[in-house]
């Protein structure tokens, strides 16, 4: 997600660009919106960024706000045009456009109020609740900013959301900080607002701060803006962005991703040694961390595994058969590397095993003679709620299998996970700053019975033991 004001600058290609660095938070659909102050157009469509976007649409980019976003579903189908962002909607003679990350956990309970009071819905996302609550009250108090503080005290759950009229541009967050989100400075031209640092980066932005939970930011001809709108709850950034979901060159909480994840695969080596000849990490997001498996344990370090770069992220993919064919499709071992070889493979998580079973299997076939699994993050074993599409518990194999189950499933000849205090030592800050709920249970924002009905269906258990 991305939003720039920035007279005299071409915004609609600056935003393009953008979203190429930001494509690893979404490959289902993109699109752009642009106002020139006072006429708002938006384009979307299904698929990557560079699908989405044909040359006439890059030169027909006239305007100085713009904002834009790449899909990964978590409410609504994947595969509905209606569904891709940015959501637009009519305020009185205005009109907004509005993108979101995150999900709300009280979406119901708003669109049915919002139903019962005439509004017709296009789409089935939390997304366009969002844009008809503004709609709704910015009328009402004769304010943009008023109409946004008003659906902030309204909603739940995560929102990271850049928001545009046609002449300004609106930056907010949820009161907890879930989602990430940037603000940085272009020269003397204006403001961008980003979803991680890295689209600061490649638009030339240098990084100012980020947007405070609970806070709205407003980008307009009178500079930069900023209200407390609704007050600051516990610090809560999800955990997993620093584990799997930023890019490796982003910055939060002042610690690039990188260094985090590497230290993280050297807090395991520590924790979980095993005698091996070679390491070798499973890319992306574990490359990183088997450098700092490797460092820490004197095994080398060694690349087992080609990726294709023209594949998506297997996790994110919208569907388990995806998942499964993606692995094939996305890796491909390196049999003069790792033929007869011992391997440490360090990978970020395992969420539903499906994709880890089918490369261990791959590492098998080309020759592996152990493999030895290290996951830089503890058991994935809640639901999220929050804005990570595994909604079940019953997708999720550690909250049903224990370690040593898991290791027979995967075919591993040991497995061993990261520990709560290890992960959050890696990232430099404290565990009070972080939502850890997919690994402990414990959810900063209150989850509605309708929600959880269906999806925790352990909970009464709880987890198994490991051992």
């Amino acid at each position: 997600m991305f939003g720039v004001y920035a007279p005299g600058e071409d915004v609609g290609k600056m935003t393009y660009f953008a979203l190429h660095a930001l494509q690893h938070r979404g490959q289902e659909s993109a699109g752009i919106a642009v106002a020139d102050g006072h006429t708002l157009t938006v384009t979307k469509q299904l698929g990557l960024v560079a699908q989405a976007f044909k040359a006439h649409d890059l030169a027909s980019f006239e305007g100085h706000i713009a904002i834009g976003h790449t899909r990964y579903s978590t409410t609504g189908s994947s595969t509905s045009w209606e569904n891709a962002q940015p959501m637009i909607s009519a305020v009185g003679h205005n009109t907004i456009a509005l993108a979101h990350n995150g999900n709300l956990v009280n979406t119901a309970e708003l669109r049915d109020e919002l139903k019962g009071n005439g509004v017709r819905f296009r789409s089935t996302t939390d997304s366009e609740v969002l844009a008809s609550l503004v709609d709704h009250f910015t009328p009402e108090h004769h304010s943009m900013r008023a109409g946004i503080r008003e659906t902030m005290k309204l909603v739940r759950g995560a929102y990271s959301t850049v928001l545009m009229s046609e002449q300004a541009l609106y930056a907010f967050r949820d009161p907890y900080g879930i989602r990430p989100l940037v603000l940085g400075k272009l020269d003397d031209t204006g403001w961008v607002v980003a979803s991680e640092t890295c689209a600061l980066d490649l638009v030339g932005a240098e990084y100012v701060r980020d947007v405070a939970p609970g806070e709205i930011v407003k980008l307009s001809a009178e500079g930069l803006e900023a209200e407390q709108a609704v007050p600051p709850q516990r610090a809560s950034l999800c955990i997993f962005e620093f584990i799997y979901f930023a890019r490796p060159d982003s910055v939060l909480y002042d610690c690039t991703l990188y260094e985090a994840r590497q230290r993280m695969g050297a807090a395991i080596a520590r924790s979980a040694p095993v005698e091996a000849d070679i390491v070798i990490g499973v890319p992306d997001s574990g490359v990183p961390a088997a450098t700092g498996y490797a460092q820490e344990s004197g095994i080398p370090y060694g690349e087992g595994l080609a990726k294709n770069r023209y594949v998506g992220r297997t996790f994110i993919s919208p569907s388990q058969t995806l998942r499964q064919q993606g692995i094939r499709l996305k890796l491909n071992p390196l049999k003069h590397v790792i033929g007869g070889k011992r391997l440490v493979v360090v990978d970020d998580s395992i969420v539903r095993g499906n994709t880890t079973r089918k490369l261990v299997q791959l590492l098998r076939e080309a020759g592996a003679a152990e493999v030895h699994m290290r996951i830089t993050s503890p058991p994935v074993r809640w639901p999220c709620f929050y804005g990570i599409d595994t909604d079940s518990q019953e997708q999720l194999i550690a909250s049903y299998k224990s370690v040593d189950e898991i290791a027979a499933f995967i075919g591993a000849d040991s497995l061993a996970y990261l520990s709560v205090e290890d992960m959050v030592a890696s990232t430099g800050a404290v565990a009070e700053r972080f939502c850890a709920a997919c690994f402990t249970g414990e959810y900063p924002v209150e989850i509605p019975d309708s929600v959880r009905e269906g999806k925790m269906h352990l909970e009464a258990c709880g987890a198994r033991e490991d051992g």
